[in-house]
């Protein structure tokens, strides 16, 4: 009579050893993730801001004669940069709410009566009328009857600058991790490079961090630096001409570059504004024309910018960062761009990759 085989006992011990240590380091990894998940925004700021100021910091390092007075030189300047306008828009807002408050309440605030074409237009034109007509005999019994609708708003409004505020802080709180990640960027180049070729095939790491820091950069230089270029364009049209507000507008161009919207939408408005105050001059013409041609400067510049030193085509990258601001805001950003250009090199690097071939295939 033959003896049966006995089972290794080993196999099922190591099966269950496995789906041991696979549950615990899930759970450290999502014990890790909730400890860091409050810091995650400020930490991926400071990196999208650390790989972008970078290049100004290898510049400046030989003259300032070591990495932490470059890095703290840099941090110092861009916390002023941002701080400046900041000030002067917050200052605008309390100067215009302030002179608003008093209107109404030495009753000073007057509108002038509707014009008689606006009865004529189209669907709206009746209704528009009448509720302009009645503004223009009694605006504080419009204002009255108004307030609980605009009750609502006003709060939403008050929470979105609350929330704008802190934004700014923690901005201001990447800024300065930004400039610790940079007095340390020698050391954290290497750690990305090591990581990088941990995670993907052999000798193609170090392409792979090239192209996230080239994405990041030609994403910063592509869409907020042109969208900064274009607010001071458009800005100085603004200011020269003497447009009320027009600091407040040229914000808005900034705000509608960086969500990549046209600046259209405040640049028309605008010169409808001053064509209808000043009628067709000689300065409104050239005015609306400087203005028109400053709004669309990003249309030019965009192309020359965006996918400039990325190994992706230009569309990539700009898909990335259009999705990525719809999915993720202002983060989303650069890190649509990011993904999306990794994804494109990682699936052209597995197409072009050579299959091994059997010798003896076709053969008889």
């Amino acid at each position: 009579m033959s003896e049966r085989p006995a089972l290794d006992p080993l196999l099922p011990r190591t099966l269950l050893d496995t789906l041991i240590r696979a549950g615990l380091i899930t759970a450290l990894v999502v014990a890790c993730y909730e400890v860091f998940q409050p810091f995650l925004s400020l930490m991926i700021w400071a990196l999208i801001l650390a790989v972008t100021l970078y290049p100004l910091h290898l510049r400046l390092r030989p003259h300032l004669g070591g990495d932490g007075r470059t890095a703290s030189l840099i941090v110092l300047l861009a916390i002023g940069i941002l701080l400046v306008p900041a000030y002067l828009l917050g200052a605008s807002l309390t100067e215009s709410v302030e002179h608003g408050i008093g209107l109404v309440k030495q009753d000073g605030l007057h509108l002038p009566p509707p014009p008689d074409t606006v009865a004529q237009w189209p669907l709206i034109g009746q209704p528009l009328h009448a509720f302009w007509a009645e503004a223009a005999s009694n605006l504080t019994n419009v204002l009255q009857q108004a307030a609980p609708h605009l009750k609502g708003a006003t709060l939403e409004l008050l929470g979105k600058l609350a929330g704008a505020g802190a934004g700014l802080l923690v901005f201001i709180g990447a800024l300065v991790v930004a400039g610790i990640i940079m007095a340390h960027g020698d050391n954290g180049h290497g750690s990305a490079r090591r990581v990088a070729a941990r995670v993907v095939a052999r000798g193609h790491g170090e392409k792979l961090v090239e192209l996230c820091t080239a994405t990041i950069r030609a994403v910063a230089q592509g869409v907020i630096g042109i969208a900064f270029v274009q607010m001071l364009l458009v800005g100085a049209g603004f200011v020269v001409k003497g447009v009320p507000g027009a600091g407040l507008l040229a914000l808005g161009v900034l705000i509608l570059g960086i969500m990549q919207l046209p600046a259209t939408l405040v640049t028309l408005p605008v010169i409808a504004y001053v064509f209808f105050n000043e009628g067709p001059t000689l300065g409104a013409i050239v005015f609306a024309v400087y203005i028109f041609v400053a709004g669309l400067a990003d249309n030019v510049l965009k192309p020359l910018l965006l996918g400039r030193g990325v190994d992706v085509p230009m569309p990539v990258v700009l898909i990335g960062a259009l999705g990525g601001m719809v999915s993720g805001g202002i983060i989303g950003l650069f890190i649509g761009p990011v993904l999306l250009a990794v994804g494109y090199k990682l699936f052209w690097l597995w197409v072009e990759q050579q299959q091994p071939t059997d010798s003896t295939e076709g053969q008889p």
